[in-house]
């Protein structure tokens, strides 16, 4: 059977049982591609701890691993007493991702077990080459977002918003609706990954990196993160028509020269994952999220160490742009 049958497939069975199912509750012969799942009653989730759960929490004691150097955002890897490895990310980005992941995860993807810690023990702590001005005395570790390492699920590639298998899905315009909800402005590719998750190797389409949210999208000049305030005066419905409806991203650079033009034609392309979004689409996840409860969104971002006015202010908004999309 090939790739494009199997999706027609899951795409089929995922009809007729009204949700995509997880690995553990396909038929061992059937592969899978899935990028969200029925959560059920939404209005009954957990936004203090998302996808992770309350059992899958961290508890130290934790030893330093290795630092990491990719991204922009200083992280290095841990490991606590039970062998469970995580990663570790300090700075703007801790938080804005830990809430970004509760959400996401509420309206029904795939995201990573993330889970903020205000203070962090880490052992072994060496002088980081980044971060270290988060870091006091005795590896007390200040503001930090941990991902746990999945065991026996593996990453299996990247993801296009452009071109890949679940493209014209209710499911997909969702997502490109939550990116906008969110205000993430760093929708590059190498952020979209494929997860191998069963002995079947089912394959799930998540965003890996929710780090860019809930601040000012645009360019380097003006864009931010996890900033109440610019959060609050952006914008997010565009343009409604009759069939479909634009959101706001605004990732165009300042000015343009011939260097620039490989970066003008990316955030080009990121404007685009928001732009022509069937309104139906767009209405359906304005109803699925509609039925969070107020404490729920508000849970999201206590979760993330938000003080009780940015949890409020953050909850305000998120709520005013779920109206809008319940208004479509």
């Amino acid at each position: 059977m090939t790739p494009t049958h199997n999706f027609a497939f899951c795409v089929a069975t995922s009809i007729s049982f009204s949700c995509l199912l997880t690995a553990a509750e396909l038929p061992k012969h059937i592969a899978h591609e899935a990028m969200w799942q029925d959560r059920g009653n939404i209005s009954a989730l957990n936004l203090t701890y998302g996808q992770g759960g309350e059992q899958h929490q961290p508890s130290g004691p934790f030893t330093f691993v290795k630092e990491d150097s990719s991204g922009t955002s200083p992280k290095f890897e841990i490991v606590d007493q039970q062998g469970t490895r995580w990663k570790a990310k300090v700075g703007e980005e801790a938080r804005a991702e830990t809430a970004a992941a509760h959400l996401l995860w509420a309206a029904g993807y795939f995201t990573d077990e993330d889970y903020y810690v205000a203070e962090l023990t880490v052992a072994n702590l060496p002088k980081l080459a980044r971060g270290n001005q988060m870091v006091t005395a005795g590896g007390v570790v200040h503001g930090v977002r941990l991902e746990r390492h999945m065991s026996g699920q593996e990453k299996g590639g990247t993801w296009t918003w452009a071109r890949n298998p679940l493209q014209g899905t209710k499911e997909f315009a969702g997502l490109r609706v939550m990116m906008a909800l969110m205000n993430n402005w760093d929708l590059k590719t190498i952020n979209n990954v494929i997860y191998k998750t069963g002995k079947e190797k089912g394959l799930t389409y998540a965003v890996s990196d929710l780090g860019a949210t809930f601040g000012k999208t645009g360019n380097p000049l003006v864009r931010s993160k996890s900033n109440l305030k610019d959060y609050q005066s952006t914008k997010f419905i565009q343009h409604v028509r009759q069939e479909d409806v634009d959101f706001h991203l605004n990732s165009r650079p300042f000015f343009l020269t011939v260097f620039d033009l490989p970066n003008y034609i990316t955030r080009t392309r990121m404007q685009g994952v928001v732009k022509h979004v069937s309104r139906a689409h767009a209405g359906w996840l304005g109803g699925l999220l509609g039925g969070l409860s107020h404490e729920q969104i508000r849970d999201c971002f206590r979760s993330a160490g938000y003080s009780d006015v940015e949890v409020e202010g953050f909850a305000v908004a998120v709520e005013g742009r779920i109206a809008e999309l319940t208004k479509l």
